[in-house]
């Protein structure tokens, strides 16, 4: 029987109402948990307006850094940090390099400016050399090996997914010699939707990318045509280029260089060795080992953003299994199916659906056939921790034995939210901090606080440029044990930037720091 109008009219409101509602209680709590986290915080004597546990301190390695993404050390403890060359496209016209930082002066040792497409987002040593990941000048994403002489030999390369705001991230080795990228997912939920348009305008063959054989059931979406040169609208299905239309039972085949994937490789031959260990995340940002050995993945979820958007209530920490798929485009970060009324969205972002070409209901659907697929949904026991959505847990490392009741815990920065581009509904800031979560239990763990700002948010929105945290992206536990935190620097949200074909974000040059934060017994 058909679904009478105002039936269905009633059913969305009480949808969106439970997304709106939901949205507004978890950021209540957030804030209420924040202000208790700070009052049982101690302030930084250097500091003031930065908490962090009592018998700890946190002081500046280097500021004025334009971009900074990673920090590494090579055989004789010296330490490095790469600037990124920009954010996400070219147009931010910053270099990319890597700079020694030494008794608080900073020194550049190799200048990729004429090598790389910007942005240099990973950085390890192994073997007498920087490991980098970095698009190429196709925006595709890559991996290369950077010699202190400033040689660079491209070693991985034509991930597609990169071809989007999510590239490569993190780059990690095991102590067997293995390398690991954190390879990002094209888009936000399934579609190169309006948020892809400099991406699709430069690179109009990006796309989502998968690491199995999935077959669809053929969602199509109604966007502008956005494309140069286009007009009107167009229809565009999932796993697919923009403007190509797909159909029930169409299989999209997997391959090893995939996006949302960790994906593995031998650094000697990586070309023909790489292959996905998990995959179905969404833009997996950072790795980390405990001393058992066992990975966790950052992840940076979905956004409530035009197209697909869907009001999930948390970003996630996994525990990496090898061969695991983790849901996405069809599950939240905690397992949830998209098609439960809580996750839908409040209003006519949701673009209209259509299958076969029939319009179907504006409403979330699944975008593959898990049964077809072989897919089935991830299990919870996969979630080390839950973080508030938006945080954006990005690359994180586990502390040494040095770290008394935090040794062997994991420590994640949370680079803060984009909101509005992320999310309309968001007033109140999430992220902007170090969170900790202890490895050892089994199931979810609390995602606690360790270092933040007294209040929510990064310090320039409090108008107190560095005094306190901005945009923590990076965080390594160097050779004398002591926590280093890179600080990206200070973001804003620039809507005039959509006009000119831009992401409304930007950046602010010579506002980016590494932090070290040490036990005071030190």
């Amino acid at each position: 029987m058909k679904e009478q109008p105002s039936r269905g009219l009633a059913r969305k409101a009480m949808a969106g109402g439970l997304s709106v509602g939901s949205t507004m209680l978890s950021e209540q709590r957030e804030a209420i948990r924040h202000r208790r986290d700070s009052w049982r915080l101690d302030s930084s004597s250097r500091f003031p307006m930065i908490r962090l546990p009592g018998g700890y301190e946190i002081e500046k390695v280097a500021d004025g850094l334009t971009y900074p993404t990673s920090v590494a050390w090579d055989d004789e403890g010296s330490m490095y940090v790469a600037e990124a060359g920009g954010a996400f496209l070219d147009e931010d016209d910053a270099s990319a390099r890597i700079l020694l930082l030494e008794d608080g002066e900073v020194t550049e040792v190799v200048n990729l400016d004429d090598e790389i497409y910007p942005a240099i987002s990973g950085m390890t040593w192994h073997d007498d050399a920087f490991y980098i990941t970095h698009r190429e000048e196709d925006l595709s994403g890559a991996v290369s090996k950077v010699t202190l002489d400033g040689e660079r030999t491209p070693i991985l390369g034509g991930i597609v997914d990169a071809k989007s705001d999510h590239q490569l991230n993190d780059i990690r080795v095991d102590s067997g010699g293995q390398m690991y990228v954190c390879s990002g997912i094209a888009g936000n939920s399934g579609f190169m939707d309006q948020v892809m348009i400099p991406f699709v305008q430069k690179a109009p063959d990006g796309h989502p990318t998968v690491a199995e054989d999935i077959v669809l059931r053929g969602v199509n979406i109604e966007l502008p045509d956005f494309r140069d040169g286009e007009s009107g609208t167009a229809l565009t299905g999932a796993f697919v280029p923009f403007g190509t239309e797909t159909e029930p039972g169409q299989v999209i085949e997997g391959r090893d260089k995939c996006g949302g994937s960790i994906l593995a490789f031998d650094p000697q031959d990586a070309e023909a060795t790489v292959e996905p260990l998990v995959w179905g995340l969404r833009n997996a940002v950072g790795i980390a080992w405990n001393e058992r050995g066992e990975m966790f993945v950052a992840e940076n979820g979905y956004d409530n953003a035009p197209g697909r958007p869907i009001v999930d209530n948390y970003d996630a920490t996994y525990r990496v299994r090898e061969g695991a798929w983790y849901g996405w485009p069809d599950f939240t970060a905690n397992m949830d199916p998209v098609t439960s009324p809580k996750y839908q969205p409040t209003n006519s972002t949701i673009a209209q659906p259509y299958i076969d070409g029939e319009r179907q209901p504006q409403e979330l659907s699944f975008l593959i056939d898990h049964e077809a697929s072989g897919l089935e949904q991830p299990d919870e026991s996969l979630v080390a921790g839950l973080h508030e959505v938006n945080a954006s847990p990005s690359k994180p490392d586990v502390a040494p034995s040095s770290w008394d009741e935090y040794a062997g815990q994991l420590f994640v920065p949370e680079y803060g939210d984009l909101s509005w581009t992320t999310n309309p509904l968001r007033d109140k800031p999430a992220g902007c901090r170090i969170a900790v979560i202890d490895t050892d239990g089994e199931g979810r763990q609390d995602v606690r606080a360790f270092v933040q700002n007294a209040k929510p948010g990064p310090a320039s929105k409090q108008g107190r440029v560095g005094e306190g945290l901005e945009r923590p992206y990076d965080v390594k536990f160097g050779p004398d044990g002591a926590m280093y935190i890179v600080d990206f620097g200070v973001q804003r949200i620039n809507r005039a930037r959509i006009a000119q074909g831009h992401l409304p974000v930007e950046w602010d040059r010579e506002t980016g720091v590494v932090w070290r934060v040490t036990p005071t017994a030190y």
